[in-house]
């Protein structure tokens, strides 16, 4: 029995189209004014248009206009609709079916009852029956939550739980004022075309927030072996010291394995991540994915040892006409006006230096030795940079051209690894 006067019926889920007893009371509210101040015509075509939408009788809305429509509390409490066995049912098919919610459990509840009568787990009556095939999606609900739960529920792997390794790297996001150049933020790209699946082609690029340096990388799949041999590359090209390395949550960067690459063969190197669903804390990779990876290869599937290898060529490129011949600009200073307009928003005016490439604004650092500058400015001036953009756009021609994986062969991903495997299994 109900031990209250509130409204149970409140919660009941109305049929397709069909007004709640709140939301009926409510526009027979709104309604009473315009009736009362409506003529003895006006009156009669508002009944029937009351009558169209509520779907009461025209005699019952007559009553409910001549005084002020308030919902009476239940006078009587409401008995038991169902019997104690429509509980115990309830508790034994919700265990075997690891404590689903009503919503899931209610479509099949009679099946389910049927299924375990038959092994025995509990009887069944044909009033029981009855009773499981007429019960509502809310009443379980109510059941459910009265009765609680025998036994605990199997453990689930939530996106946190799911990936242990994640909590072992601290969250943080580096600042747009950084001045040190060796903070990189990491992303991934993917090659896998209009669908998806199997083994395809991933592009790893890290962005130094500094002076805007960049690195990309192509991989055959996401496994700990050619992700760990895309940063020993990594670490082997970069210029000058890495510092950190900032990626996404993604399970290619978090594991097991690359937690111990980092630990035991790279040492000195900050690892941290972005908070979960915040893409904004790697926006300087973000950004560079949409001009310097998408702009180029678009949504192609790349799956093939040939491919990758083509693409690392066109990255080696790259690699050359971004950071020594194309200017960035970067960020110094935000200036935030007062809340103007009707919507208050906040104006914020964003002002950039000069212009100068990745290269330049290193060599405005002491970051790079006298030897490690000298080096690279003799590379800079032999390289002709429209030279260079015509041969990048022949390798994507040629890149793009290439076909894809057939079916039915398989491909040995280590002849797409860049380093050798005895440096692979060497400490950095």
């Amino acid at each position: 029995m109900v031990l209250s006067n509130d409204n149970v019926t409140e919660g009941t889920m109305p049929a397709q189209g069909q007004m709640t007893i709140d939301e009926r009371y409510k526009y027979l509210q709104i309604q009473r004014g315009r009736y009362l101040a409506a003529s003895r015509q006006g009156r009669s075509q508002l009944l029937t248009e009351m009558e169209e939408v509520t779907g009461l009788h025209r005699k019952t809305l007559t009553r409910l206009m001549s005084k002020p429509v308030v919902r009476q509390p239940r006078q009587r409490q409401r008995q038991r609709a169902y019997s104690c066995e429509v509980e115990d049912a309830l508790r034994v098919v919700a265990e075997s079916l690891d404590y689903p919610c009503a919503e899931r459990l209610t479509p099949g509840l009679t099946r389910m009852a049927r299924h375990l009568a038959r092994h025995g787990e509990m009887d069944l009556t044909p009033e029981l029956l009855e009773q499981l095939e007429r019960i509502s999606v809310s009443t379980v609900r109510r059941i459910l939550q009265r009765i609680g739960r025998d036994e605990a529920r199997l453990p689930r792997r939530g996106r946190e739980r799911a990936n242990q390794a994640v909590r072992q790297v601290p969250m943080r996001r580096i600042g747009w004022e950084e001045q040190e150049p060796g903070h990189f933020e990491l992303d991934s790209v993917h090659h896998g075309g209009s669908q998806p699946t199997g083994e395809y082609v991933h592009t790893l690029q890290f962005i130094d927030v500094a002076t805007g340096w960049s690195e990309r990388i192509a991989v055959l799949g996401r496994s700990q072996l050619v992700v760990a041999d895309a940063f020993t590359f990594f670490l082997a090209r970069v210029p000058f010291p890495v510092l950190e390395v900032h990626s996404d949550n993604g399970s290619e960067f978090l594991n097991g394995h690359l937690l111990r690459f980092w630990k035991e063969r790279v040492t000195g190197i900050q690892l941290s991540r972005s908070r979960p669903y915040h893409k904004n804390d790697n926006r300087f990779v973000e950004q560079k994915n949409a001009t310097l990876v998408r702009r180029y290869l678009g949504d192609v599937r790349l799956d093939t040892v040939a491919q990758t290898q083509a693409l690392n060529r066109l990255y080696d490129k790259m690699w050359l006409f971004y950071n020594f011949f194309q200017p960035v600009m970067r960020l110094t200073n935000k200036e935030f006006a007062l809340p103007h307009g009707p919507s208050g928003a906040v104006a914020c005016k964003r002002r950039f230096d000069t212009a100068k490439t990745p290269f330049e604004r290193l060599c405005e650092t002491s970051t790079l030795s006298a030897s490690a500058r000298h080096a690279l400015s003799e590379m800079c001036a032999q390289i002709n940079p429209r030279r260079l953009r015509q041969e990048i756009y022949i390798a994507l021609d040629r890149l793009l051209g290439m076909s894809g994986a057939m079916p039915g062969i398989v491909e040995d991903v280590s002849f797409s690894l860049l380093m050798p495997p005895a440096k692979l299994a060497q400490p950095a």
